[in-house]
């Protein structure tokens, strides 16, 4: 570690990992909800528990994308952070907030939309944390004589996540107009802004640990902008398909919803090419998994298994059926959990002093959280196919289909026992790593 306002990271680095194995916690409730008889209906029924998954999901993924920020930010720049107190300010404003949105939806406070739940009041805190956030690392680069091209597309990130947002919070009486708008923060959210901000991390990773020329990496940024700019913001209309937008959205969608993770994973392979050609020795081999995992199921989930299931032709019978739920969770897993993991992986143990500890968990937790997404992925793929089939194609009703994908639903539960052991033991080693507790 170069500079002391690094260190405002690990905090961020550590709860981000406590909300991820609570998302979890309560992922495994929610599949168990598609099997069984539920007790908790009465206290805990599956529109708030849905509600309280895909919030953690989005906080400790916020959280991670803050920590990695903070760390990269002084190193990028050659300069401290302009101000530790921001940072520490921000943190405990997002936790509160968080905290305060999944117990208020125990409690039924919510603006009653599906996947941004939280109420107005709340969203306006958001946006002073995102404010905080931006002036933050803006007032960081601005002070350095050095800019980069990872600052810039990290910086660019940032301001369109925030911008994004504001389109979250106001509530259209026009249903069409409402679910338009709607996307731009679900999709242009993930895969926009945290598209940037993720290749951001990896190009600044894979810079470290490969000793590569910078000019190598950088110049899949720039890809990673134009497609972003060109696939990410048009193919938002693979969302637009069915809420009565014009018959365009149908081509406009189908052609560009697959190539954002594209650069991603040229990035890591042409990197991984010139490091071979030129002999370079990767000593941290750990870090290197967790980065190409993340390229290649990043392709698969996002890309391919995306592309598939957005094309109108296909989309038109799996649009709400349990393939959805198949896709979200494998891209969201390769493109931004992985790329978070890598990020702690590499910067937790440079914060606390560590040259050396033992990384064999870190490559079963490796190992263990890629086959059992997997096995979620395909349990949640094949019962939507045979919800698509079934309930859409054939016209059987909606309870008797569900027997059917029950079986399925106890693959998810299988998958998602496993994800949540490799998450424990992701924990186990952060707190470790946080408490320098290795021999």
């Amino acid at each position: 570690m170069v500079y002391e306002s690094q260190k405002v990271a690990i905090k961020y680095f550590v709860i981000s990992a406590i909300l991820f194995g609570l998302q979890v916690i309560v992922g495994l409730l929610l599949v168990s909800k598609y099997i069984w008889a539920d007790p908790l209906i009465g206290f805990l029924p599956f529109n708030t528990a849905r509600a309280i998954h895909t919030n953690l999901l989005v906080v400790w993924m916020i959280f991670g994308f803050m920590g990695g920020t903070y760390y990269l930010v002084p190193e990028e720049s050659g300069k401290e952070l302009f101000s530790k107190g921001l940072a520490n300010l921000q943190f405990w404003l997002l936790l509160l907030g968080g905290l305060v949105g999944v117990i208020g939806f125990l409690f039924r406070w919510t603006a009653g939309r599906p996947l941004l739940e939280l109420p107005v009041e709340l969203k306006w805190a958001i946006v002073l944390v995102a404010l905080i956030f931006i002036f933050n690392v803006f007032m960081t680069m601005i002070r350095t004589k050095k800019w980069t091209a990872i600052q810039g597309l990290l910086l660019g990130g940032i301001v369109m996540l925030a911008v994004m947002w504001l389109f979250g919070i106001p509530f259209f009486k026009n249903l069409t107009l409402d679910y338009y708008y709607w996307w731009w923060v679900i999709h242009l959210w993930v895969e926009g802004a945290w598209e940037l901000i993720a290749a951001s991390l990896m190009a600044f990773i894979l810079l470290k640990i490969t000793g590569i020329d910078r000019q190598v990496i950088e110049k899949w940024l720039y890809v990673e902008v134009a497609l972003v700019l060109i696939t990410g913001i048009i193919g938002t209309g693979h969302h637009y398909y069915w809420i009565g937008t014009p018959r365009y959205w149908l081509w406009w969608g189908g052609i560009f919803s697959a190539l954002e993770p594209l650069p991603i994973l040229l990035m890591v392979f042409d990197t991984l090419n010139h490091v071979r050609h030129r002999k370079i020795e990767i000593l941290d081999r750990l870090v290197l998994h967790w980065a190409v995992g993340c390229a290649i199921f990043h392709f698969i989930g996002a890309g391919v298994w995306g592309f598939i299931h957005t094309l109108p032709v296909v989309n038109r019978w799996t649009h709400g059926t349990q393939v959805t739920a198949s896709h979200g969770h494998m891209a969201f897993f390769g493109a931004y959990a992985m790329t978070i993991i890598t990020v702690v992986y590499y910067a937790l143990p440079k914060l606390k002093g560590l040259k050396q500890y033992n990384k064999k968990r870190g490559f079963l937790v490796f190992w263990i959280t890629t086959i059992s997404m997997v096995v979620v992925g395909l349990g949640f793929g094949v019962a939507g196919v045979l919800q698509s089939y079934m309930q859409r194609g054939l016209g059987i009703d909606f309870l008797t289909v569900q027997g059917f994908m029950r079986p399925w639903f106890m693959a998810v539960l299988f998958g998602g026992f496993g994800l949540f052991i490799g998450v424990i033991l992701y924990i186990i080693t952060v707190f470790q790593l946080f408490l320098k507790k290795f021999e």
